[in-house]
């Protein structure tokens, strides 16, 4: 055999390698993505997927909350809702966007072992050390009783969301009158203790969120949940990851 005809069999077969290669780290991609998918239980979807503008800061994955710690199943600062919710939070988005806002999620799905690690946080009277921003004029042991903690939350059925507003000619968080997860009357939707501007802030949202199928929780501002939710009596206890 020619030396030439060797060299032109060596190039062949390093391109045939390479073709190989390639082809087989596309179908690991592919498969990698499709096992992410898959990681959700039926009915469930990333609500980025959904809504690519919508902008997540995930609180309970992170110490900025009021327990102070990361909860447990939160494993990754993801917002994940049942297909309808997030379908319909979409059509909210949709609205949003065409008066200047994008939307801001604090918190979607919740595991229950989420909500367990609520209820046994709120048995530790001694740690207060979210008090001054979280729950500054209560004391820890009216928490649950009054209902800011309870044992089952919606947020576990997967159709609730708490989200605000974000300008998007500014990039800034609308102003409320109060934070998220903020424990007091102030955080009431018709109180009298915020501006008028304020107020119509949270009504914008409170507006796009009702024309999109989700009902008002009066207590808290940030918190919507879908009128007609898929698992109204199924709390689940997949992470967020």
């Amino acid at each position: 055999m020619s030396k030439s005809i060797i060299t032109k069999n060596k190039k062949a077969l390093i391109i045939s390698f390479y073709i190989i290669f390639l082809a087989a780290l596309v179908l690991l991609t592919s498969c990698a993505s499709v096992s992410s998918q898959n990681s959700l239980p039926e009915g469930f979807v990333y609500v980025t997927d959904v809504i690519p503008t919508a902008q997540l800061e995930i609180r309970y994955c992170s110490d900025d909350n009021f327990v102070g710690t990361v909860i447990d199943g939160y494993e990754a600062p993801k917002a994940i809702l049942t297909v309808e919710a997030a379908q319909a939070l979409k059509k909210a988005a949709d609205e949003l966007y065409e008066k200047g806002y994008y939307i801001k999620i604090f918190d979607a799905y919740r595991s229950q072992r989420a909500v367990d690690h609520f209820v046994r946080w709120s048995k530790d009277l001694d740690d207060t050390k979210m008090k001054e921003k979280y729950y500054p004029d209560l004391d820890k042991s009216v928490l649950f009783e009054q209902g800011y903690i309870a044992a089952k939350s919606s947020h576990s059925r997967g159709s609730t969301v708490d989200l605000t507003l974000v300008e998007i000619a500014t990039g800034e968080e609308v102003d409320m009158g109060s934070g998220f997860d903020f424990f007091g009357e102030i955080s009431n939707h018709g109180t009298d203790l915020i501006t008028p501007e304020q107020e119509k802030n949270r009504n914008i949202l409170r507006d796009a969120m009702v024309n999109a199928g989700f009902e008002v929780y009066p207590e808290e501002w940030w918190h919507y949940t879908l009128k007609d939710e898929p698992y109204p009596d199924t709390y689940f206890d997949f992470p967020v990851r």
